[in-house]
């Protein structure tokens, strides 16, 4: 059960909170002015072995299908460890900081040492999470890492805006194309990756509005299962294709290449617009 895993909870007053599971190190909620901002399933599983379907579920140390391991890499489904626990910086906003290291298991299937580091600052109506990844050992390894972000929105309002002009791989479809609407909405099954996408971007959900802003993330990928695919999908509702859409900011068009003893920044932040 969910109550049964262990989570950190980031308050800054009775109506700005989220929560944290320390199980794939992922958001679950985000509540701006009393409004939950992520989508989770009802069905998903809080069994600490099977990702949470919903939050913001982090991918790492690959994007997509794997030949070594699980898709989408270990990070969600691995046991954080809380390195800072929520606490007032000096300007008054709540900050936590999560670290996920290699494991005999991890080096099992990937064999190379890393710290990643997550760091959460929540703010009045802003949401801010901070990822570095570091190369703790001798040779060079290549990763791909995205955050899984879910929307709670119901799907005819929501058109999501900075993605025109942009290429972008369908993988429901096929083929690469370029975006040509500058108001982007979902109304069938959609899985794409946009690639080299502005720092930049919107979703209107027709409710609260999120700006989204991203540094060293140049992919976004767009994702909603919808009909037949949820059905699917045991881990999440068969109508839940109509509250929830992801817009993930990620580096998962090409692989990022870390030498020894340096390190890769991103950030994603999240501020809501009333």
């Amino acid at each position: 059960m969910a109550s049964e895993l262990s989570k950190i909870v980031l308050k800054k007053d009775d109506l700005t909170e989220a929560e944290v599971y320390l199980h794939g190190g992922t958001v679950t909620s985000w509540k701006c002015k009393g409004e939950e901002i992520l989508f989770v399933s009802k069905q998903a599983v809080f069994d600490g072995k099977k990702a949470i379907r919903g939050g913001i579920p982090i991918v790492f140390p690959n994007f997509g299908p794997w030949a070594l391991g699980p898709q989408h890499g270990f990070a969600r489904t691995a046991t954080w460890k809380v390195y800072k626990h929520p606490q007032k910086d000096k300007d008054g906003n709540i900050v936590a900081v999560l670290l996920l290291e290699d494991t005999e298991e991890t080096k099992k299937i990937w064999d190379y040492k890393f710290k990643f580091w997550y760091m959460l600052t929540l703010k009045d109506c802003e949401f801010s999470m901070e990822i570095s990844v570091e190369n703790t050992g001798s040779k060079e390894f290549e990763f791909t890492s995205l955050l899984h972000t879910y929307y709670n929105v119901e799907v005819p309002k929501v058109k999501i805006q900075g993605l025109q002009g942009c290429n972008f791989i369908d993988k429901v479809n096929g083929g690469e194309h370029n975006e040509e609407q500058e108001f982007l909405q979902i109304s069938s099954n959609v899985d794409s990756v946009y690639k080299k996408t502005p720092n930049e971007l919107s979703l209107f959900t027709g409710n609260l509005n999120i700006k989204i802003t991203k540094e060293n993330f140049p992919d976004t990928v767009v994702w909603n299962p919808w009909i037949e695919k949820a059905k699917t999908m045991s881990d999440f509702g068969d109508d839940e294709y109509q509250n929830m859409v992801c817009v993930e900011p990620g580096y998962v068009a090409a692989p990022y290449k870390l030498q020894p003893n340096e390190t890769f920044k991103a950030k994603q932040i999240l501020t809501c617009l009333c």
